[in-house]
């Protein structure tokens, strides 16, 4: 990686888009959040001003991917919305490292199509619609990136679909996990809720707005424990499981694959 590849990752941030006041409306009942065309058109601006660290969580990943990443492999984005990480690791990485864009939604992948466009990039970039309840997707992959998917993805499937993770992965490979966890402790959970709520206050979010998101994903977004991930990475076969970010209820997770 060159000086100048280093500082374009250090400096380079996202222009922000539409405003978030999806939950504003006091008179509305909110239906179970859903990814589609309303949320996708405030998404970016959504992310981050709802996610404490967001631009330094995806310098964050994107250090961690070039450090892993192995040309001739290909590099997976599970959930990668509207590309956000995509346009940041094709800044830096290797043309010859394959990127694989994978969601759930046909909305947000179409603003993801339109961002890349946007730069005139030249590396083949595979955007897919997929489901990671039921879909095997890796493959020859070198890193994988989780950020803020697997908290909806049904408990159910949760460990059938980090093992298939698991065994597209090379050896050597990783696997980026963000997540909101929920701690153990009771009082220290509602603790972190309370000075998260506080954030996003700071953010702009009024108490009707958060109040009628978090109704919106009380179905939706499931979080684990932070023991609860660890040990089901260690019981898949991940050698080595560290966290490499961590606010209050939100933390980054790296796991590696390793051949002994």
């Amino acid at each position: 990686m060159t000086k100048d590849s280093k500082q374009d990752l250090l400096s380079v941030e996202v222009p922000q888009e539409a405003r978030d006041s999806l939950f504003a409306d006091e008179s509305s009942k909110p239906e179970d959040f859903r990814f589609d065309a309303k949320t996708v058109a405030v998404f970016d601006d959504m992310v981050s001003r709802s996610v404490p660290a967001y631009h330094e969580i995806q310098r964050m990943v994107t250090e961690l991917a070039l450090d892993f990443a192995v040309p001739g492999t290909r590099l997976f984005d599970l959930g990668c919305s509207t590309g956000t990480t995509l346009l940041l690791l094709d800044k830096v990485l290797p043309a010859n490292v394959g990127f694989v864009g994978i969601d759930n939604s046909q909305e947000m992948l179409d603003k993801a199509r339109l961002k890349l466009a946007s730069t005139g990039t030249n590396r083949h970039i595979e955007l897919a619609i997929r489901d990671l309840n039921r879909d095997r997707i890796v493959e020859n992959a070198s890193v994988v990136i989780m950020n803020l998917t697997l908290q909806f993805v049904r408990p159910l499937n949760r460990e059938k679909a980090l093992r298939w993770i698991y065994e597209g992965l090379d050896d050597q490979g990783c696997l980026l996990l963000v997540e909101k966890q929920t701690p153990s402790a009771s009082l220290l959970n509602r603790l972190f809720i309370d000075h998260y709520y506080a954030f996003k206050r700071r953010n702009g979010y009024s108490d009707i707005e958060i109040s009628q998101k978090r109704e919106a994903l009380e179905n939706v977004l499931i979080p684990y424990r932070p023991e609860e991930n660890r040990e089901l990475l260690h019981n898949i076969g991940f050698t080595h499981v560290e966290e490499f970010f961590r606010w209050y209820n939100f933390a980054g997770i790296i796991a590696m694959k390793t051949a002994n």
